[in-house]
């Protein structure tokens, strides 16, 4: 489901237990929401990966990834402390000031990254 991973000829490991995907391009990050079936396929958990693209010196690329592993039990926990963090930034922190967008220009230009 990662361009790297499919590059890195582990594609095959990764997808047997990969359920539904869904990236969202955020700037020069992209967020992978990620569905997995458990080993013996009767439960299933998300996995949320943040992925931005670095430059190394010599030019090559690199992805500096951090992943968070949700399980069922813990969703409706997780989506209330979620809502409640964005909104004590959005409400309390920026007093309901309008949050910039990217626009779809600058959402066409990241996804040459990946």
């Amino acid at each position: 489901m990662y361009n790297e991973d499919f590059e890195r000829g582990r594609a095959q490991e990764r997808s047997s237990e990969d359920v539904y995907s869904k990236p969202v391009r955020a700037g020069k990050r992209t967020y992978f929401f990620d569905v997995k079936a458990t080993k013996g396929n009767n439960d299933y958990y998300l996995t949320i990966t943040e992925s931005k693209r670095r430059t190394e010196r010599d030019g090559s690329f690199t992805y500096d990834k951090h992943k968070i592993f949700l399980y069922k039990e813990d969703f409706e926990k997780f989506a209330e402390g979620l809502q409640e963090a964005v909104r004590y930034i959005t409400h309390d922190l920026l007093h309901d000031a309008p949050i910039r967008q990217y626009t779809p220009r600058e959402e066409e230009d990241n996804q040459e990254e990946f």
